[in-house]
């Protein structure tokens, strides 16, 4: 099949979508508002975007608390939402009243940030402390200016990771199990066993071909 993207013409029972720019990482972001009241929202338009500075990037669709709040405050976190966690993750996304406290709704016990004053989830294996860089409003359907997104990009000012998933000097991710957004209402899990690495090839001393690389050498490229 092949249908206009604008039109949505796809003659499918859902847009597919999400379904085909997936897995995508979830950003599970922590803010407190003015009155330092905190929220806590799972993200699925989201992942890192550059590593000098670390920044990432979320996207919310409509005006929500998070994004209410980080206007006000220019800070949040975003805590690694992992198997374990992953019925507290979707119940956090429930649309509930600004006046509601997500990480008591889903029972999760915040932890202080270091650098900046939202909390993180203290059971995610990994945290980013971020400040605001940046908000970039979408342009919003026709007729629908209520739904436009707008894209948060924040600096990651401090990070957290549980030790237990340090190893040789290496951060075992796949031990965390993070989850990620498929399309519709799935979502997939990394684990030990999914996980595989591939060394970067070489060019040769021409630039006109390269060559399969060998094993990883533990040598980061």
């Amino acid at each position: 099949m092949h249908y206009d993207a604008g039109t949505r013409d796809h003659g499918l029972a859902h847009d597919p979508f999400k379904a085909l720019v997936a897995p995508r990482p979830i950003g599970w972001i922590g803010t407190v508002n003015a009155q330092g009241r905190a929220n806590l929202a799972p993200y699925s338009f989201f992942n890192a975007v550059s590593d000098r500075p670390p920044m990432v990037m979320f996207s919310s669709g409509g005006r929500k608390d998070s994004l209410n709040n980080i206007a006000a405050t220019g800070e949040f976190t975003c805590s690694l939402a992992c198997w374990p966690l992953r019925e507290a993750m979707n119940l956090s996304s429930a649309p509930v009243s600004p006046l509601i406290d997500e990480f008591a709704l889903a029972q999760l016990q915040p932890a202080p940030s270091r650098y900046v004053k939202p909390p993180r989830v203290a059971a995610a294996p990994a945290a980013l402390e971020c400040r605001l860089w940046q908000m970039l409003p979408l342009p919003a359907p026709t007729g629908r200016p209520d739904a436009g997104y707008t894209v948060v990009f924040g600096e990651v000012v401090g990070i957290y990771i549980d030790d237990a998933f340090i190893r040789d000097g290496i951060v075992r991710t796949g031990d965390m199990r993070p989850i990620a957004r498929m399309g519709y209402m799935e979502y997939a899990a990394v684990t030990p066993e999914t996980v595989f690495a591939l060394n970067r090839p070489q060019a040769s001393a021409d630039g006109l071909s390269a060559s399969q690389p060998a094993a990883w050498d533990g040598v980061y490229r």
